[in-house]
């Protein structure tokens, strides 16, 4: 399931930036392809922000991770429980890793967007 969610992260990235290049690439007037240029751009900002604001929030978690490993330490004396809190954090640091490398596949793309985007208001 991982590895598929990957592949449905990369495939509607490029799915959005085709349709972006042939809607931009098809357009006649100057005009109408820079609007469209104009609206993609505003767009691709938003989800750009939105992108940057779940690094911050996985930082966040990359806190509470350590946080939990070090008052964990103490605890692992053999009392029972533990194994199941170690594969909590195990989860909760693999979850945070893939979306880690999802939003960066997101910014990729995002950034390859704004370029056909300016390519497009640039060319005339």
């Amino acid at each position: 399931m991982v590895f598929l969610s990957f592949v449905y992260r990369f495939v509607t990235n490029f799915a959005f930036m085709a349709m972006v290049y042939f809607s931009l690439n098809f357009m006649e007037k100057y005009q109408n392809r820079a609007i469209i240029a104009i609206l993609v751009l505003v767009y691709t900002g938003m989800r750009a922000a939105s992108t940057l604001r779940a690094f911050y929030f996985f930082q966040k978690i990359e806190k509470l991770e350590a946080e939990t490993k070090r008052l964990q330490a103490p605890i692992n004396d053999g009392s029972g429980g533990t194994s199941a809190r170690k594969q909590v954090v195990a989860d909760v640091a693999r979850l945070r890793r893939d979306g880690e490398l999802k939003s960066y596949m997101d910014l990729f793309f995002l950034a390859l967007i704004v370029l056909l985007c300016v390519a497009a208001i640039m060319r005339q």
